[in-house]
C-alpha cells in the first residue's frame, strides 16, 4: 500500500496571491507540489496508454435525449423535435444535429447510463467525481481535490518538468461553474481539497500569460527572479519548514523557457487549424456558463501536447430549462451544430497529430436532463442517468455502454457510477486505485475512489 502525505497548510507562499505567485516567478512553489518529488521520478508515467487527460466540462447539464441517446419511438412530449441519425457504428444513432460526430462514432465510447451524480450546478462533481459542501456529504477534512489535484501530488510534474495541472477554462458568471470548489446553494467550498494548496491548478485567465514570458522582462526583475530561489534554497538549507526541492529549480527552467507561454500563444498555431475549429459563439449570459469557444479545446490540446498531465475546459451552457433564451428546440438547433464541429474537430486534431493514443478525453456536465418535455417547451434537471463521451489513452473505441428505458431516463442494464469513470481515468495514468491512499487534514487515509469501484471493463 502506497500512502501520499500531502502539503502542510502553513507555508511561504500561502499568504500570497495567485498572480504574486506568478509575478515572482515562483511557479515551483505556487503549482508544483512539495510531496510529488517523492514519487514522480520512479513513477511508470511515461510506460503507461495515458500521458495526459482533459476533462471537457458542459456547464448546466447537456439534453441526452438531443444528444447520445435518442428516443425516436418515444412520444413526442420525450422524443422531442429531432430524429435520429445514423452513425459510423452499426445500428447505433446519435441525434440529426450531430452528424459530424455521428460519422466517426467508430473513434470514441459513449456511457449511456452514468449514475452517482446529484442534482447540483457545479463542476464540482465532474472534477472530483463527489459531492460536497453540504453536511449530509460526509466531506473528509480538507475536502474532496480534484482529479488533477490529485494526479499532480502522486505523479509531480508533467513531462520535462511541465506544470502539471492547468484550468484553460473562460471564466463563468455562475460561480460553482468554475474550477474553485464553490458549491451551488450551500455556497461553501471545498478548495484546494486535501491535496493542499501546491497542486490547485493554474488558471489561465486575466493577464496570467504575460507574467510568463521572460521576453521584454528587464534585468533586474529577472534578477530578483533568481535571488528569490536561492533565497528559498537557503531556507531549506536552515531546516525552516518552506523545504524547496529540485522541482523549484525545474519550475525556474520552466519559466526561462518560455515552453508554457508558447504553448498558449495560439498566434503560434497554424492559421488553417485556427480557421478549422471555428469562430467563437457566445452563449446567453443569463445562463452563467462558457461561450462556445473552439480555440479553448484548441490550446487544451497544445497544452497537453507539451506535457500537462490534467487540463480542464469548459464549453458551452447547457441549463435548458426554456426559463431562458428559448425553447430545448431553438437551443438545440443554434447551439449543437457548433459543439458537433468543435468537438469534432477537436478529437479528430488529436488523432491526426498521433496524441489520441496518449491523451483521454472526457465530455461531460453534471447530470443529464428530464426525459419529458416540461409546459414551457425546455427539459429540466435530472440526476437519473446522462450521456457521457470517453476516448483516447488506450481506451476501447467504438462500444455504447449501458442502454436506458424507452424514455430516457433510467438505465435498464449496466449503470456506470462516476467512481467508476474516476478509476479508469486514474488507471490510464498509471495510478492503481486499489494502492495508493492520500491522508486528510486530520491524517485519515483517504483512497482515491470509493471502495470497490473498478475501471469500466467495457473499455478495456
Amino acid at each position: 500500500m502506497l500512502t501520499l502525505f500531502g502539503t502542510p497548510r502553513h507555508g511561504f507562499c500561502d499568504g500570497l496571491a495567485r498572480r504574486s505567485f506568478l509575478r515572482i516567478g515562483a511557479l515551483g512553489t505556487g503549482a508544483l507540489g512539495l510531496p510529488s518529488v517523492q514519487f514522480s521520478e520512479a513513477s511508470p508515467v511515461e510506460n503507461t496508454p495515458t500521458r495526459s487527460v482533459i476533462m471537457v466540462y458542459l456547464p448546466g447539464g447537456p439534453t441526452q435525449h438531443e444528444t447520445f441517446d435518442p428516443k425516436p419511438h418515444a412520444p413526442a412530449e420525450i422524443r422531442g423535435s429531432y430524429s435520429p441519425i445514423a452513425t459510423s457504428l452499426p445500428g447505433v444513432q446519435f441525434c440529426e444535429l450531430l452528424p459530424k460526430l455521428s460519422s466517426m462514432a467508430h473513434r470514441f465510447s459513449i456511457i449511456r447510463t452514468l449514475v452517482g451524480m446529484q442534482n447540483r450546478h457545479e463542476s464540482f462533481q465532474c472534477y472530483t467525481g463527489r459531492p460536497g459542501g453540504r453536511p449530509g456529504d460526509m466531506e473528509p477534512a480538507g475536502g474532496w481535490p480534484t482529479f488533477g489535484s490529485v494526479a499532480s501530488l502522486v505523479l509531480g510534474p508533467g513531462r520535462q518538468g511541465m506544470l502539471p495541472y492547468i484550468d484553460a477554462a473562460p471564466k463563468m458568471g455562475y460561480g460553482p461553474y468554475n474550477n474553485r470548489g464553490l458549491h451551488d446553494a450551500s455556497g461553501k467550498v471545498s478548495w484546494p481539497g486535501f491535496t493542499g494548496r501546491s497542486h490547485i491548478p493554474l488558471a489561465l485567465e486575466g493577464d496570467v500569460q504575460s507574467d510568463l514570458v521572460l521576453n521584454g522582462i528587464d534585468l533586474a526583475r529577472f534578477d530578483h527572479r533568481r535571488k528569490l530561489l536561492a533565497a528559498l534554497r537557503r531556507r531549506e538549507a536552515s531546516g525552516q519548514p518552506d523545504s524547496v526541492t529540485n522541482f523549484q529549480q525545474r519550475a525556474f527552467g520552466l519559466l526561462t523557457s518560455s515552453r508554457l507561454a508558447e504553448a498558449l500563444d495560439l498566434e503560434r498555431e497554424d492559421p488553417r487549424t485556427l480557421e478549422r475549429y471555428g469562430k467563437t459563439q457566445k452563449t446567453d449570459p443569463s445562463f452563467g456558463g462558457a461561450p462556445q469557444s473552439p480555440k479553448h479545446l484548441l490550446l487544451a490540446r497544445r497544452l497537453v501536447e507539451v506535457g500537462v498531465r490534467c487540463v480542464t475546459v469548459s464549453f458551452g451552457a447547457w441549463d435548458w430549462h426554456a426559463n431562458r433564451e428559448g425553447s430545448i428546440e431553438y437551443l438545440s438547433r443554434k447551439y449543437l451544430p457548433v459543439f458537433d464541429h468543435a468537438l469534432s474537430v477537436f478529437l479528430d486534431d488529436l488523432h491526426q497529430r498521433g496524441l489520441s493514443d496518449h491523451v483521454t478525453v472526457v465530455v461531460w456536465g453534471e447530470f443529464g436532463r428530464t426525459p419529458r418535455i416540461n409546459a414551457k417547451g425546455g427539459r429540466d434537471h435530472w440526476p437519473g442517468t446522462q450521456s457521457v463521451l470517453i476516448t483516447g489513452g488506450g481506451l476501447q473505441p467504438g462500444q455504447i455502454v449501458g442502454t436506458t428505458d424507452p424514455s430516457g431516463g433510467r438505465p435498464v442494464d449496466r449503470p456506470v457510477h462516476v467512481q467508476e469513470v474516476f478509476a479508469t481515468l486514474y488507471q490510464r495514468l498509471g495510478i492503481d486505485v486499489n494502492q495508493v491512499k492520500i491522508p486528510d487534514l486530520n491524517g485519515r487515509p483517504r483512497y482515491l475512489v470509493e471502495a470497490n469501484r473498478r475501471p469500466i471493463r467495457e473499455l478495456g
